[in-house]
């Protein structure tokens, strides 16, 4: 029996030495190849969409345009912008899905939901917009545009002024529009020197106008005696014949922009107030004295 067990033990070990890849198959377990098996196809397909903007007699825009492409995610969710652009006739590569195309003109613009599915699109919005370009003057001297602020309003009912569309734009500045009756206010300064106009802006053309001023820039002093050096820290108020401030300013010779009309000037300096009645004239600039009384 001993005999027996010895001699399948001495070939068993016989067998590994000369077969080894027979005894490593019988005793190794199976390893896994590891091969990769190739990814699920993809597919890389892609849409040239082209884009431009008309007025509504089909003459092209080529300037000022805002494009701005979002994914349509549906109603219920807000949509995704996926590409912008401020080319008048830009290019945009899109994978297949539903989109938004919009594009804005000032403060006009024109919209279009799109199904991209496969091929090059080519897609023209229609704008219905012009634009306003506004300056100011006093009699015949054109008025600084940095002295100059426009607002524009759309009148609701008898309001003239029912929503502000912009504020405070410079003179010569370009805006854009819907067409439609336009309320524009003119200031001149930043005391009263307002003026209004009701402008009519039609799609494809430049509205310009000029707002008449009947105002003038005063300079307020307080001095010893006429024509003398103007003391500093003093503090002013302008003000209407019926007591209402227009406005008020600190200083040696502080300047204000009024409308055309009487005023009261009021100067306060070392615990002394000093008073003097004045008139504005269009378009005169001056200075205004008030000589302190002992």
């Amino acid at each position: 029996m001993v005999r027996d067990v010895t001699t399948r033990l001495f070939l068993s070990l016989l067998a590994a030495v000369l077969l080894p890849g027979a005894a490593l198959a019988q005793t190794s377990p199976a390893v896994p190849s590891l091969a990769q098996k190739p990814p699920p196809s993809v597919s890389t397909s892609q849409v040239t969409l082209s884009a431009s903007a008309v007025f509504p007699d089909n003459q092209p825009i080529r300037s000022g345009l805002i494009w701005r492409v979002y994914e349509d995610k549906g109603d219920t969710t807000q949509p995704t912008i996926v590409a912008r652009s401020g080319s008048p006739t830009p290019s945009f590569t899109l994978s297949p899905g539903n989109y938004i195309v919009h594009v804005a003109y000032g403060f006009a613009g024109a919209s279009k939901r799109l199904t991209v599915q496969s091929g090059n699109l080519s897609e023209r919005l229609v704008i219905s917009a012009g634009a306003l370009r506004l300056r100011g003057a006093v009699s015949d001297t054109a008025i600084p545009a940095g002295k100059l602020s426009f607002s524009v309003y759309v009148p609701i009912g008898s309001n003239s002024e029912g929503r502000l569309v912009i504020a405070n734009a410079r003179a010569d500045e370009v805006i854009r529009l819907p067409e439609g009756t336009y309320h524009v206010v003119s200031t001149y300064g930043d005391a009263n020197a307002i003026m209004r106009a009701d402008l009519k802006v039609e799609t494809g053309k430049v509205t310009e106008a000029t707002l008449n001023h009947r105002a003038a820039t005063v300079t307020l002093k307080l001095v010893a005696a006429e024509g003398g050096e103007a003391f500093a820290g003093t503090a002013f108020s302008v003000l209407t014949p019926g007591g209402d401030v227009i406005r008020e300013a600190i200083g040696a010779f502080p300047s204000v922009t009024l409308a055309e009309g009487d005023y009261v000037l009021i100067a306060r300096h070392e615990g002394k107030v000093h008073t003097r009645d004045f008139k504005v004239e269009s378009g005169l600039d001056r200075d205004v004295e008030i000589v302190a009384k002992p």
